[in-house]
């Protein structure tokens, strides 16, 4: 399983800390769509739950988004306004989704990791100014991106387009992308990363380690792409199944693995698929690449 390159910090220039800060978020896009097997999610076997999308369209649209994350390293490292550099990402931001739906013919791939990692990209950059690649600790990008989130867009104060996740968000009075965002992205910072971690250390492998992860996600996330698809049925049957997994010993068990099985069986009984739970997997795995207290238990 493999991980990005990282440079010394000594050897980078900040032009050259944004392109490497790009290349991990790319390297972290398309490392959660190879990982399998996920439950109803695109990966090597085959389309999960979905009609429209494949490995390869994920992969391309996350090779197209890398210039964009690369910008947006950039914005945050020459900016000293707060406020200018949120309305510099949300642009940035949607030249990246229109890039993404005019390389995978309007299917949306990757929208909301565009959120979550162009947050955390920036983030990233503002730690790595002076050419240091790696932050301290997950908790110091986490707060840096929730610092972000919460600050206004101007572009969006007047007007906020529709989109699938914030009506299922009303309608099921349940916080989306946004929130988890400015709220510091709990999900990662109390399930995926402990799992990630704990599953090392126990000895599974980088694969096992991943999955176990994407379903400790699962297990609390109200994911509205699961919510647009299949209602709130079909979050419980998430939330539940991913539970029962972990409790049999997560992938990395044949009791784990059997009701990983099931609980794809049922995901895609019900055309339900955890995008959500994915973008906060791909986030999860960008942080886990460049924060200190995480890399000492890799397995290489």
């Amino acid at each position: 399983m493999s991980f990005p390159s990282l440079q010394p910090a000594s050897r980078l220039t900040p032009h050259d800390s944004a392109r490497q800060l790009a290349a991990s978020a790319r390297w972290a896009l398309e490392q959660e769509a190879l990982l399998s097997p996920k439950p109803a999610l695109v990966d090597q076997r085959g389309q999960g739950a979905h009609s429209d999308m494949h490995l390869q369209l994920m992969l391309d649209s996350a090779r197209c988004l890398e210039p964009y994350f690369a910008q947006m390293a950039a914005a945050a490292q020459h900016s000293d306004n707060p406020l200018h550099l949120r309305a510099r990402l949300g642009l940035l931001g949607r030249e990246a989704e229109a890039a993404m739906l005019a390389t995978t013919g309007g299917v949306n791939t990757h929208r909301g990791a565009i959120w979550a990692l162009g947050l955390l990209t920036a983030a990233a950059a503002q730690h790595s100014a002076d050419g240091l690649i790696a932050c301290t600790h997950s908790d110091q990008l986490l707060h840096g991106a929730a610092r972000l989130a919460r600050l206004p867009d101007p572009a969006l104060l007047h007007q906020r387009p529709a989109s699938k996740g914030s009506t299922a968000c009303q309608r099921y009075a349940v916080n989306g992308a946004r929130e988890q965002a400015q709220q510091g992205f709990p999900q990662i910072q109390q399930q995926a990363l402990p799992q990630l971690r704990s599953s090392r250390q126990r000895g599974d492998s980088e694969t096992i380690a991943r999955l176990n992860a994407l379903l400790a996600i699962m297990t609390h996330l109200s994911d509205t792409c699961v919510l647009s698809r299949a209602g709130m049925a079909g979050l419980r049957t998430l939330q539940t199944g991913a539970q029962h997994v972990l409790a049999l010993g997560g992938c990395g068990a044949l009791a784990g693995r059997r009701a990983l099985l099931q609980l794809e069986q049922q995901l895609l009984a019900l055309n339900a698929s955890a995008g959500g739970a994915a973008d906060l997997l791909a986030a999860t795995l960008f942080i886990d690449s460049l924060c200190a207290d995480n890399n000492n238990d890799k397995e290489q």
